[in-house]
């Protein structure tokens, strides 16, 4: 199974890279910045032994498609995607917060409120909910990265204004944007007959001051999608919903032990349970587009990319 799972280009006028758990950042001249999806797959914020194929691709392609779908309400930094793998766009300094924003009760929010909790990021969840139901209104939890290791941590509004990790100006700025990239892509999912259950997403600002939306938008990897064909039945008998997000690689995770707990081994993925995983994010894919999901050439994935990126700054001058 051919996979990109790690790169180290030298790009022309590269500054440096960050490496996150999934995507690879190349600084040119601190001016633009290009993203490569790898085909990585994380979870419970541990990054497993092997590529699933085509997962880079899909993920890049979904956030492409839905910034461009989001554009008229927020600014975003994309300005170009030369490969499958690979968007480019504006320098900006990430805000520390992702902001996470949940309609529905799924996920750690129901594993909080079923460890007894009313509470989640200064936000209170009504008495009486089951999981999956709808929350009254959409709720932002935000989180932010742990001091120590690379896990993401619940924090309040008031707790991000009083560490002083997002002026209250800007915070305002971001609420407002989560909510309406939350409807707009509500919206879409409604269209594809998916609920968008929660997601998150982050932002950054450029050097001029202007606050864009920055790295994926309404991919599987940071949203959970529920098919709303069923969706009353399943809730009213206590049923599981029927899911489109990497909940599964969870769950089977889960399964197998693995929960991302010190002393704990990530279970053994063999090439068959790799395929089905990779046949899943392209079925994610096409529900979530609406259109059939086109396989890149794979047969060298590094030399394409590296080529295609090459082509693209040539052709600025």
């Amino acid at each position: 199974m051919n996979t990109i799972t790690d790169t180290n280009f030298n790009f022309p006028g590269q500054k440096s890279i960050y490496k996150g758990k999934v995507r690879e950042v190349y600084n040119i001249n601190d001016e633009q910045l290009i993203m490569i999806a790898t085909d990585r797959l994380s979870a419970f914020d541990v990054v497993m032994p092997k590529g699933i194929p085509y997962k880079g691709q899909i993920l890049n392609q979904i956030a492409t498609k839905m910034m461009a779908a989001t554009q008229d309400l927020v600014p975003n930094w994309l300005t170009a995607t030369p490969d499958p793998n690979v968007a480019v766009g504006h320098m900006c300094e990430p805000f520390k917060v992702e902001m996470v924003i949940r309609g529905y009760m799924s996920g750690h929010a129901a594993r909080e409120y079923k460890a007894g909790k009313r509470m989640l990021c200064g936000v209170p969840m009504p008495e009486g909910m089951k999981e999956n139901d709808a929350f009254p209104e959409p709720i932002i939890t935000p989180a932010t990265k742990a001091v120590k290791g690379n896990h993401d941590e619940d924090i309040s509004r008031e707790d991000i204004l009083k560490r002083g990790i997002v002026s209250e100006d800007d915070y305002l700025i971001l609420e407002d944007y989560t909510r309406k990239l939350f409807k707009r892509g509500s919206e879409i999912a409604a269209e594809r007959g998916l609920i968008l259950v929660d997601t998150k997403y982050e932002f950054g600002k450029t050097k001029n001051g202007q606050i864009l939306l920055i790295d994926e938008i309404h991919t599987p990897d940071s949203s959970r999608y529920f098919y709303a064909d069923g969706y009353e039945e399943r809730q009213s008998k206590g049923e599981p919903q029927k899911q489109l997000s990497k909940e599964f690689v969870r769950q089977w995770l889960i399964r197998n032990g693995f929960q991302g707990l010190e002393g704990q081994e990530v279970p053994f993925m063999s090439d068959d349970y790799i395929e089905t995983v990779s046949e899943r994010y392209i079925e994610l894919y096409e529900n979530i587009t609406g259109e059939p999901f086109i396989k890149a050439d794979v047969s060298n994935i590094q030399e394409r990319i590296e080529a295609n990126v090459l082509a693209f700054l040539e052709s600025q001058g």
